[in-house]
């Protein structure tokens, strides 16, 4: 069975003040079963977790955030940090920009890579997406490769070659060489761009064929072994409201959630929804 991942995308919001206040905030309403020590309690050496292991939750606040949040986030290993973009050189003079190892060093566990806003808002191309999924790889950092169409691409029916064009640029031909992760590790998540902070959402049975559609070309791609490990996940205008049935797809592994994920009980109640639909009976 493949984790179930729920991750909160904050994007420009929250200073680190705010998100001290949100993180506290927040850990009550998950401790249990989630997180049952303390926000800064030591780490049990032990890993005596208690809780749904199939569950795994990924705030992933602004690059400012991530070091206090880091530290409050030590001793409880179900909720794990991300960052929302990275670099592709591990150093240099690449003024404003974050590398795989300060990230590491912050804590984080995984880091997105070519969401939509970073694709068409700051034009970023297909290469560039593929350096940095592999400078994500190479850091031992979970890159979470986001890919989608466009309404007009939709209305065209080329939803499909639209994906994979961003899929294979990606994954189907990664230079492996010195990786601390392999490439199964990699989560996908399908965010239909027209979907994005419009308030508009791909029904259940949109995203379950998207998504469906994706999980067989990997298998075609790259064998089915990787097909069947790797975890895809929905984004777009997702809220407690349409969590659950977009959950109830066998296809659809978790969700990426943009601004429900600002407000600590909206998101907390997403995460109630994932680890109550992931004990019930199959």
């Amino acid at each position: 069975m493949r984790n179930r991942i729920i991750a909160g995308n904050w994007k420009m919001n929250l200073t680190p003040t705010e998100t001290e206040d949100y993180i506290r905030s927040f850990l009550p309403l998950v401790v249990n079963p989630l997180c049952p020590r303390s926000a800064n309690a030591t780490p049990d050496p032990g890993g005596s977790e208690r809780g749904l292991p199939d569950v795994g939750v990924v705030l992933i606040p602004p690059f400012t955030s991530l070091d206090r949040a880091g530290r409050l986030l030590v001793g409880c290993p179900s909720i794990s940090l991300g960052a929302q973009d990275l670099h592709f050189e591990k150093s240099g003079a690449f003024t404003g920009e974050v590398s795989a190892t300060m990230l590491v060093d912050c804590s984080c566990r995984y880091v997105l890579v070519g969401h939509s806003e970073r694709r068409h808002v700051f034009g970023e191309s297909t290469a560039l997406i593929a350096a940095k999924l592999q400078a994500a790889l190479g850091s031992g950092l979970v890159p979470i490769l986001c890919v989608g169409e466009t309404l007009d691409e939709r209305r065209r029916g080329s939803t499909l070659d639209v994906l994979v064009r961003q899929l294979s640029t990606a994954l189907a031909a990664p230079n492996l060489d010195g990786c601390n992760l392999r490439l199964e590790s990699v989560v996908i998540a399908y965010e239909p761009v027209w979907a994005i902070g419009t308030g508009e959402t791909a029904s259940s049975l949109q995203a379950e064929e998207t998504i469906r559609e994706i999980r067989a070309w990997i298998a075609s791609a790259l064998g089915t072994e990787s097909a069947e490990q790797m975890g895809i996940l929905y984004g777009g205008s997702v809220k407690p409201s349409n969590t659950a049935e977009l959950l109830s797809q066998p296809n659809i592994d978790g969700v990426l959630v943009g601004g429900a994920s600002l407000k600590p009980d909206s998101f907390a109640s997403i995460v109630s929804m994932a680890s109550a639909s992931r004990s019930e009976p199959a």
